[in-house]
């Protein structure tokens, strides 16, 4: 793949790095979205889920009409228009669906509502096309992974920030007596976050970014000798790691999408009070990404090392930060940090192979999920909550395994993986199904099984790459979406 420069154009990146955090921004917002809606629609567990359900599924139906909009044309459709376009026309489709949430609040219509919500995620579908691949174009190629990572850790500082300004923008500030919110105060925000889509979208027209799709120069050998696959699901690691993309996504949104619920039911939360809790939940993904995306920087390796012990701890800060600001009460969280340090060991342990990686992250995940369902009170928070800490690297190591050794069928295949987004939706509706059924402290369950795959996949895959002679250790990995 062509580089723009030989150094990174951060001219190029911050405003793409916008894109990023808009996706983190309403991702995590949705957590707040979905105990407002319960209690304004009188709506189940399971039925709240499809605020996620649409959502997450808009990135699949996204996908499969760009699939068959770029057949039509005979030509891959970022092709023809461009990378830059690509952007703005994703950011517009997004626009059109935060306008849905104003006559959704007047005539009081969750199906509206939730349709506002699909809108916005076609939008998102076509900006993670464009956005991925050209975060790696604004720089040399060698650190093209590190400028993903540091795009993800971009993405989870708005999945940090998004649910404070949205639960400030429904209730008020934290210490207003406020503790109810009508649907009609979901309107505001929403149509305030359309127009920064439309002001970013016009910033991107006049930015320097490229105009023009560069040539991608693509393997047209398959990477074993003597394997002439017509597809890349005819690869075993592709295909397992398609259901590895669907339970990963999975876990991560549904831990935080029944968080507020577990709370508000069992715990005594008031839902405004949830807010900081599903914050420190995203930020924990940040303070995961911020550690990898330090191989972005040109510095010597000795501060490489001080900087890997550092970046998780700069992460809680800035969570401590925005807290603060929010006039949010800090003393719960100081406790957080000796759970960062697990994370931190984590890490060391994997060792950059990311097998190793995805095995051990998934281990510490059900480890995680287990001590949040046989506990209580405030220690069962902090073990949902840090189940963020340990999806962090999940997605980098699950893409690079999943792709490697497609040869000349790795866009394709990333294309397929990032379909698979929809496990977001679906997994957090089997998760308040089987909250309703049982409880929603015993629905956790579901996250359990899906890390187990995840730990089953890491395994399986090791031997699936050995045997077509793939060095696991020189796999680099991505990002986080």
């Amino acid at each position: 793949m062509s580089s723009y420069s030989k150094q990174t154009n951060w001219g190029q990146f911050i405003p793409l790095a916008t894109v990023f955090f808009f996706w983190g921004f309403i991702a995590a917002s949705n957590d707040i979205l979905i105990p407002v809606f319960k209690k304004a629609f009188n709506l189940s567990q399971t039925e709240s889920m499809y605020v996620q359900i649409c959502f997450y599924v808009a990135y699949t139906v996204g996908s499969l009409i760009y699939m068959a909009i770029s057949k039509g044309l005979k030509q891959d459709l970022v092709n023809k228009i461009g990378y830059k376009n690509g952007l703005i026309v994703g950011l517009l489709i997004s626009a059109l669906g935060t306008l849905l949430f104003y006559p959704a609040a007047n005539l009081g219509s969750f199906p509206l509502m939730i349709s506002g919500l699909f809108i916005v995620g076609l939008g998102f579908s076509l900006q993670q096309i464009v956005a991925n691949p050209l975060a790696i174009e604004v720089g040399p190629s060698e650190t093209g992974s590190q400028r993903l990572t540091m795009a993800g850790g971009i993405n989870n500082l708005g999945t940090t920030i998004g649910p404070l300004i949205v639960s400030f923008a429904i209730f008020g500030s934290a210490t207003a007596g406020n503790t109810e919110a009508s649907v009609e105060s979901v309107k505001i925000p929403y149509l305030i976050l359309g127009a920064a889509f439309v002001l970013v979208a016009i910033m991107l027209k006049f930015s320097s970014l490229p105009s023009v799709t560069p040539t991608i120069e693509e393997n047209t050998d398959d990477t074993v000798p003597g394997e002439h696959r017509k597809s890349a699901l005819q690869y075993p690691q592709l295909i397992m790691g398609m259901i590895a993309i669907f339970v990963y996504v999975g876990v991560e949104v549904s831990t935080a999408s029944n968080l507020p619920a577990y709370m508000e039911k069992d715990l005594g939360f008031d839902t405004k009070d949830v807010a900081p809790y599903i914050s420190l939940y995203w930020a924990s993904l940040m303070i995961g990404r911020w550690t990898g995306a330090v191989d972005a920087f040109d510095v010597s390796a000795g501060f490489k090392k001080i900087l890997r012990f550092l970046a998780p701890y700069l992460a809680f800060g800035v969570f401590l930060l925005v807290n603060a600001l929010a006039n949010h009460d800090l003393s719960p969280f100081y406790v957080y940090a000796a759970i960062i340090i697990v994370m931190i060991i984590c890490d060391v342990l994997s060792k950059g192979n990311p097998a190793r990686m995805l095995l051990i992250f998934s281990s510490a995940g059900i480890a995680a999920l287990l001590i949040g369902m046989f506990t209580s009170g405030m220690v069962s928070v902090y073990a949902f909550t840090s189940v963020g800490l340990f999806c962090s690297t999940l997605w980098p190591c699950i893409f690079a395994l999943a792709i490697n050794g497609l040869g000349k069928h790795t866009n394709q295949g990333s294309g397929l993986l990032i379909m698979m987004i929809m496990g977001g939706g679906i997994v957090s509706l089997l998760q308040g199904y089987v909250a309703d059924l049982t409880d929603i402290h015993s629905s956790y369950i579901v996250g359990v099984l899906c890390f187990a795959y995840l730990a089953f996949y890491a395994i399986r895959v090791s031997g699936i790459l050995k045997s077509q002679g793939i060095d696991l250790d020189k796999i680099s990995k991505g990002s986080g979406h």
